[in-house]
């Protein structure tokens, strides 16, 4: 028997075998009582033509303007079903998050083992799942945690600010600097390292790596939409992912190493002032966490940390320059409380209402995480507004125009909801209005010569699973003296 013979077997079994498995999928769906309504899904493609062209977002938002807004779509040979309305989500979190509270896994992702050491991928009812999400949230998001870092953190922001002082007059790219700034702020926060130079090169190579290891995740993978496929990795996203996740976990990995070594060469007077990844190590080294978990921990904190709060800081930037009186009421704010008063601190921000409300409009117009990371039914039972979710069926919340970020308020649910809510809301909502008071306290901000007017100003969004701006932002900074 010949290659060719071999080639055509292999394609007419996958085949008979996509088959046989789309029409067990049809038999089992047609017993489900009160499906969701959606678009009629072609056959072995299902909906994909109907996700074509635009933002997922606003895609997804279309077609629920048509077809309701609990929305039933087939991808491939899977069933997805996306909630976009508060109602929708208020009933679906309240009532069935437990039921709702897994992770629809990309296969990427288990590239490296990650979505088993993950807290960001492992099912909420997995023991792991739960003691690395109580680590996090009890060794770096307390009050108590949050307040003996922020010395750091408005350290880190005023260093942001004397990068700007140094080019100020001239055009910058203000969400590069922003990033830079706070990729240093939270690594100083969890393992007190430098990791990049603001504005510098180092910084757009990191950030480049994660962006490519998150772009790849959200790229669509025949593997997802056929499952049965997963074993062959038919185009090669999960060795790919490995490469970069390699890459990533050998820089941190080699940052617990240096530490484990001062922490063994020192003694517990000169290591007063720990860190949370003391915290992590001294956990590891009692049998409480394994060695692999500590890099992992590590590795969601800087990735869900630095990029969201550094594209919130942008997009609320663009829209101040695109509205120059809510910037100059923003800064009549920080005047009239502050005074004369040289530098913001964070508890300085949080009393300003009207730059509070500045940041939640932001995040209203331009979430971060429009249709946050897909949940997975994990059982049967779960009904949303009397439509049923079928046991594995991926669930996505597609977060609409809202008002208040606690995860309470359905109105307005950018870090999500329940058991899943992000654990980094404290640090959020301390680190975005304190960046951005600090930069209209020092500076007023100009377009570029040769812009176009503020109200033509390019808030085209572009989205995988961040949601950044299409053309990004550039600034004069001018210094107030």
């Amino acid at each position: 028997m010949d290659i060719v013979e071999i080639s055509w077997m292999l394609w007419a079994t996958l085949a008979v075998a996509l088959i046989i498995y789309y029409l067990s999928i049809l038999t089992r769906d047609s017993c489900s009582a009160r499906k969701p309504p959606g678009p009629r899904p072609h056959p072995f493609i299902g909906n994909l033509l109907h996700l074509r062209g635009g933002n997922l977002h606003h895609t997804l938002a279309r077609l629920a303007r048509i077809h309701g807004p609990v929305m039933r779509l087939k991808l491939g040979l899977t069933t997805a079903v996306v909630i976009s309305s508060c109602d929708a989500a208020r009933e679906a979190f309240m009532r069935h998050d437990r039921r709702l509270a897994a992770r629809a896994v990309p296969d990427a992702t288990h590239a490296f083992g990650f979505a088993d050491r993950s807290v960001v991928w492992l099912p909420s009812s997995d023991p792991l799942w739960k003691t690395l999400r109580g680590v996090v949230a009890s060794h770096l998001f307390t009050p108590r945690s949050l307040a003996s870092a922020r010395s750091v953190r408005e350290h880190k922001v005023r260093e942001l600010v004397s990068y700007f002082r140094e080019r100020a007059g001239r055009e910058v790219e203000v969400g590069h600097a922003v990033y830079g700034g706070v990729l240093n702020l939270v690594s100083n926060v969890i393992c007190s390292v430098v990791v990049v130079d603001i504005g510098a090169d180092s910084a757009t190579g990191l950030r480049k790596v994660v962006e490519d290891l998150v772009e790849l995740i959200a790229t669509p993978n025949v593997s997802d939409l056929y499952p049965f496929l997963r074993p062959l990795d038919l185009q090669g996203w999960r060795r790919f992912a490995a490469k970069h996740l390699e890459k990533i976990f050998s820089i941190l990995d080699g940052i617990v190493d240096r530490r484990v070594e001062e922490v063994r060469s020192s003694s517990s007077k000169e290591r007063q002032n720990s860190d949370f990844l003391d915290a992590l190590i001294k956990l590891m080294s009692t049998g409480k966490m394994a060695r692999d978990n500590v890099t992992s921990i590590l590795f969601d904190v800087f990735t869900a940390g630095s990029d969201t709060i550094a594209i919130t800081v942008e997009w609320a930037m663009a829209e101040l320059l695109r509205n120059p009186s809510i910037m100059d009421k923003a800064r009549a704010e920080i005047k009239g409380v502050l005074g004369d008063k040289e530098t913001i601190e964070e508890p300085d921000a949080a009393s300003l209402p009207y730059l509070q409300a500045v940041v939640k409009e932001a995040m209203r117009l331009h979430p971060v995480a429009p249709i946050m990371l897909p949940h997975k039914a994990v059982e049967d039972g779960v009904e949303v507004c009397g439509y049923a979710v079928p046991q594995g069926a991926t669930v996505i919340f597609n977060v609409a125009a809202e008002v208040d970020f606690k995860g309470k308020d359905f109105e307005f649910i950018p870090f999500g909801s329940g058991r899943r809510m992000c654990p980094g809301l404290p640090m959020a909502e301390r680190v975005v209005p304190h960046i951005l008071a600090s930069l209209l306290h020092a500076f007023e901000w100009r377009l570029p010569d040769g812009a176009s007017s503020a109200e033509q100003l390019d808030v085209t969004e572009k989205f995988t699973t961040a949601n950044v701006m299409a053309v990004p932002l550039r600034a004069v900074p001018v210094a107030i003296t």
